[in-house]
């Protein structure tokens, strides 16, 4: 039977604080671990980061005491959440072994939201996208080889490959030009309502982390490679988040955040092979189960609005991490000489591109392919890891 989150009992809000013995969640094992427990970690804390920081915004435009109150006991308890959560990612891994699983999420959750994705127009900004996050693994990978002297196929294991994508150099727009068009408030499928919230979130995460960790390295060519790679993603935040039709009212925007927040918890709990880790999922459920209770009251007061009116009448079949090999070895056949102009695609360079391109370059080699130039010189190759039939170099 179809579940539908409306309908069920969640854990009431003042039994959801949690102390810091179970906020002290055991982390997972670095080298044992299934490579896709750590994606749907890295996928919640982007989804709860982004919970907590849309909570925020809402409060600082809500003039109703009263209201400011129950967003910040909410709030509060997003914000445990998401330590519990984060916190599951082994303090053992670097920097640069978290990027690369940050990477990942991007290549494989992407890959499988534009497989499911209904609207046409929505279908490409994701199959757009994912070809430059497959290019950012590879670009991270060789970086890793370089400094860390490891290899990126013990943290994708078999899953994910690692090879060149749409080159990341070409991956610098003029800013007009990473703008898309929003969806239909009133017309868009409830589906794509949940997955243009969801790889806006996952995507301002990795741009966040790549802003806070890239000035930790000494080496130069990491600096500058997370520094060139964090300006795309921040190009990236604006081409999802400009998907979402800004007509929502923010009660309609903080109903589809917590009926999200649901819709990925439970996913996650159908499908985690980690016990203790499915545990949590099924925890965080059960408390955003009364989040959005609280959500669809204030959507019913305020809009007027029945929720059903908006939401699914149950939750869609669930977001699976799987292997996406072939899925992205075809976008590579058909849409690797894709950019964007105004908010739509071309496959030629057009002025606007060229001139950003001079701007940006300043005549020098970018980070992006420096790092490959390095990593060839020292290990005589540069770092692929290909399952399927290798292609030519």
């Amino acid at each position: 039977m179809a579940f539908d989150p409306l309908q069920e009992r969640g854990i009431p809000l003042d039994e959801q604080v949690r102390d810091w013995r179970e906020l002290n969640v055991t982390p997972i094992d670095p080298d044992h671990a299934d490579p896709y427990t750590r994606c749907r970690i890295i996928t919640m804390n982007g989804i709860e980061t982004e919970a907590i920081s849309f909570s925020h915004q809402l409060a600082r435009h809500c003039p109703d005491t009263e209201l400011k109150q129950q967003l910040a006991c909410i709030r509060y308890l997003e914000a445990q959440q998401q330590k519990a959560v984060n916190w599951l990612l082994p303090g053992l891994a670097s920097v640069l072994e978290t990027t690369i699983a940050y990477e990942q999420v991007a290549v494989d959750l992407t890959s499988w939201v534009a497989r499911m994705e209904p609207d046409p127009y929505l279908r490409q900004a994701y199959e757009f996208g994912v070809l430059e996050d497959f290019d950012h693994l590879y670009r991270y990978a060789n970086l890793y080889e370089m400094i860390e002297h490891r290899k990126a196929e013990k943290i994708v294991d078999r899953l994910t490959e690692v090879m060149p994508g749409r080159p990341t150099y070409l991956h610098h727009r003029d800013p007009v030009d990473n703008v898309r068009e929003p969806y239909d408030r009133t017309r868009t499928e409830p589906l794509s309502r949940l997955h243009a919230l969801t790889i806006m979130a996952a995507e301002q995460q990795t741009m966040n982390f790549y802003m806070n960790v890239g000035p930790m390295y000494m080496e130069p060519i990491a600096r500058r490679l997370y520094q060139e790679i964090g300006l795309i993603e921040e190009e990236h935040v604006t081409h999802y988040e400009s998907l979402v039709d800004p007509g929502e009212s923010w009660w309609e925007m903080l109903l589809n955040h917590e009926y999200n927040e649901c819709y990925l918890y439970y996913s996650f709990m159908e499908t985690e092979s980690d016990p203790k880790v499915k545990n949590i999922w099924e925890l965080h459920l059960g408390m955003e189960l009364e989040h959005l209770r609280l959500a669809a009251e204030l959507f019913k007061r305020f809009d007027g609005r029945d929720p059903d009116q908006v939401l699914a009448a149950a939750l869609p079949p669930p977001v699976t991490f799987e292997p996406n090999k072939a899925y992205v070895r075809d976008l590579l056949s058909t849409q690797i000489d894709c950019t964007t102009l105004g908010t739509g695609y071309v496959r030629e360079a057009h002025e606007r591109f060229s001139k950003m391109q001079e701007a940006i370059m300043g005549g020098e080699q970018p980070p992006s392919e420096r790092v490959i130039d390095d990593n060839r010189a020292i290990s005589g190759q540069d770092y692929r890891f290909e399952v399927e039939a290798a292609v030519s170099r």
